[in-house]
This record gives C-alpha cells, structure tokens and sequence, in this order.
C-alpha cells in the first residue's frame, strides 16, 4: 500500500523547513549579511526571537529574511484583499434592437450603451429579425454600422456585425 503524500503547505518556506545549505540573510533591520550557512541564519533568527522566511527561492542562493511570520502572513493576506478590491470584473451588457426602431428608441438605447462604457463594460449589440423581416438583413446592417459609427470614439469594434441564426451580433468594447 502507499502512504499518503505529506500535505504541501501553502506560502513560503519557514525556519528547519528551508532546504538550502547556505541562504542570503537579511536581518530584522534590513541589513543584507550576504550568502551564509543555514544553521547560522536559524541561530540568528532565534536569538532575536523571531522566524526565519525563505524570501526568494528561486535565487542562488534563496534569499531568507528574518521577521515575525505572522505578521508578515497578515500583511501579505491584506495586501492580497487590496488587489482583489481594486480589480474590475469587465462584464458584457447586451443591447437588443430590432430593424425599425424609432429614432427616440434608437437614442435611449445609444445612452444606456455611453454608460455601459463609462462604468468600463463590454457591449453586446443584438439586432432581432422576427418574420419576414430576415429578407431585410441590409436594413440591419446599416443599424449596427450607425451604432459602430456613433460609439467610435468611446469603443472599438471587437466582434464586426455577423449573423447567428435570427439575429445580428456585434461586440463593443471601451477604449
């Protein structure tokens, strides 16, 4: 039977974990202390009373660094939660239109689009044929190159006007 694997822990290598002989040092005060056997830096480390943390491991040597761990997971876990508040999921608003519409209707829908753009979100511009009117695909065609034309300034054209099925597509997406 085989045993089971030893479970990876997440995060950086930590004091009698580090695999490396000699280790870059870098003191609790900043001070580099250049390339020394590892013993010495777990000694170092805990005649200050704190941890020693493999830094860069890809180095050569790694680099380690001797701080308080859990204050360092703490700040890492903060800045980590900083990204994922700044990041910005860009979603995809579609537009529906049909062949005729009015000129007022026409302007709504070309100021909702002018906000989806402001607020950074892609555009779906659907174009619906319903009966006869899939014998008029230049009608619709002309819509989607009007809309094309308005929105040139605000967005590029990611997806040019093509058929699927009963409608025409486009997507827009901010510049």
């Amino acid at each position: 039977m085989k045993t089971a694997a030893a479970p990876l822990k997440e995060g950086p290598r930590i004091n009698r974990d580090i695999r490396a002989r000699d280790v870059q040092l870098i003191d609790a005060e900043g001070k580099n202390h250049g390339a020394i056997p590892i013993q010495d830096a777990l000694t170092m480390a805990e005649e200050a009373g704190l941890d020693l943390v493999e830094i860069a491991p890809n180095a050569e040597p790694p680099v380690c660094k001797i701080l308080d761990y859990g204050r360092f997971r703490f700040a890492e876990q903060k800045k980590a939660a900083e990204a994922r508040k700044k990041q910005k999921v860009v979603e995809v608003k579609e537009i529906k239109l049909r062949p005729g519409i009015d000129d007022h209707d026409y302007d709504v829908k070309m100021r909702a689009v002018r906000r989806f753009f402001e607020e950074g979100d892609k555009v779906k511009v659907t174009l619906r044929f319903r009966g006869r009117e899939i014998a008029h695909q230049d009608l619709g065609f002309r819509l989607l190159t009007r809309v094309k034309a308005e929105t040139e300034k605000l967005a590029k054209v990611e997806l040019e006007p093509s058929m699927e099925g009963r409608q025409m597509v486009m997507v827009l997406a901010p510049r």
